[in-house]
């Protein structure tokens, strides 16, 4: 089985670059990536056959089929009812984690018209979320079959203990954070 390219980077690349910036003695203290989370919901007002073409263009970006998430609870205003398909989500961990990681931030966010970057700010832990308002960004989407425009979210977790560790992890795996002017760092502070 061939090792992803991503990954191979990690370990010879990235895992000694972060040793020496952040003074780790032992390579197991390096911050590595545990898993993506990959979820896309939508209304209640999607058909049937919308529903499994969100399936089937989940399926072949990740890798790996979705779960399709239902409704807990019955919403009158929204027109929801408890057990109706809300959303899908699929976890992706080991070789599709690192494929589907290098197609995003080789192939896809570089593609999407005027792309500045993504933003820098992680949760406090040392995860990035990233929000896509249109999911066929992706090579692997068919774009004529494609009715209405389907938001992506997307969640890595890493084992860095805060931010600036998670910061560091992501930027030697080459994510395109967004660089920030002198003015709004003297804004922020």
């Amino acid at each position: 089985m061939k090792t992803p390219e991503l990954k191979k980077f990690y370990t010879e690349s990235v895992v000694p670059a972060l040793m020496k910036k952040l003074g780790y003695k032992n390579i197991h203290q390096v911050p590595k990536i545990d898993k993506i989370v990959l979820n896309s919901s939508f209304g209640a007002e999607m058909d049937k056959n919308g529903i499994s073409d969100l399936r089937n263009d989940i399926a072949s970006l990740s890798g790996q089929a979705p779960v399709v998430v239902k409704a807990k609870i019955s919403v009158s205003n929204f027109k929801l009812r408890q057990g109706m398909p809300v959303g899908v989500k699929v976890t992706l961990r080991g070789k599709q984690m690192w494929e589907f990681l290098y197609r995003l931030i080789a192939i896809s966010l570089p593609n999407i018209r005027d792309f500045r970057g993504v933003r820098s700010k992680l949760d406090g832990r040392g995860n990035y979320s990233l929000g896509i308002t249109d999911h066929s960004i992706f090579p692997e989407i068919n774009v004529e079959r494609q009715r209405v425009n389907v938001g992506l979210d997307i969640c890595i977790t890493t084992s860095a203990e805060n931010d600036q560790e998670g910061k560091e992890l992501l930027e030697l795996l080459g994510m395109p954070f967004r660089k920030q002017s002198p003015q709004s760092v003297e804004q922020a502070a």
